[in-house]
């Protein structure tokens, strides 16, 4: 939750005091990259949603509210639940929970860190974590303004699902995963292609090979 009381998107700062808030950016990082590697390494549908609770824990730590849980759920039963029949059908229940609960853990997890760090903060880490490259030729910041979009994306396109939603109900075809998708498909690459267009309007990607 913001300051303002609104419900905040994942991807989003959340301005507050607290534990993960005060760790740096450096360790939060490498936490994050080694929860990932024991979710996807631990197998069971019982380590999967204790993975799950622990992600639900860190994202309510970093500021992160039912609201906001609420729009992570339904956006991800975009995928989620057609991915749970599959794996259910294919492989029995106990498959389908362990996919959905390691998909959402580490959503969560990657929310927290991106809830409890300042995104300037975290670029500068990605950008010191990556200077030794630069020795080889590696263009170190224009890897830090990827990972910069990248995170800006994450609330806009959460943006755009929850209007697609709100449209498609309107019509009377929220039941509809074409007309949820195909907008929404469309208006995620047109923010892309703009987002793409103000960077060349500013001489960034114009670079001519020598």
């Amino acid at each position: 939750m913001t300051g303002n009381g609104a419900p905040a998107a994942l991807g989003a700062y959340v301005t507050q005091t607290g534990p993960l808030h005060a760790l740096r950016p450096g360790a939060k990082l490498l936490g994050l990259f080694a929860f990932a590697i024991a979710v996807l390494t631990v197998s069971g549908w019982v380590s999967a949603v204790v993975a799950l609770s622990i992600g639900v824990a860190l994202a309510l730590l970093a500021g992160l509210r039912g609201r906001d849980f609420w729009r992570v759920a339904r956006t991800f039963a975009l995928i989620g639940v057609p991915l749970f029949a599959f794996q259910t059908w294919n492989a029995g229940w106990e498959r389908g929970v362990e996919v959905i609960a390691d998909l959402l853990a580490l959503i969560f997890a990657a929310s927290a860190v991106t809830a409890s760090t300042r995104a300037s903060d975290m670029l500068e880490t990605i950008s010191f974590a990556l200077r030794p490259l630069e020795r080889f030729g590696v263009d170190t910041e224009r890897i830090a303004l990827t990972f910069s979009l990248a995170i800006r994306m994450i609330p806009a396109v959460q943006e755009l699902a929850s209007d697609t939603l709100l449209a498609a109900r309107a019509r009377g075809l929220e039941r509809s995963p074409r007309a949820r998708t195909v907008p929404l498909v469309i208006r995620t690459v047109s923010q892309a292609q703009l987002t793409g267009q103000a960077l060349a309007a500013r001489g960034i990607g114009d670079e001519q090979a020598p």
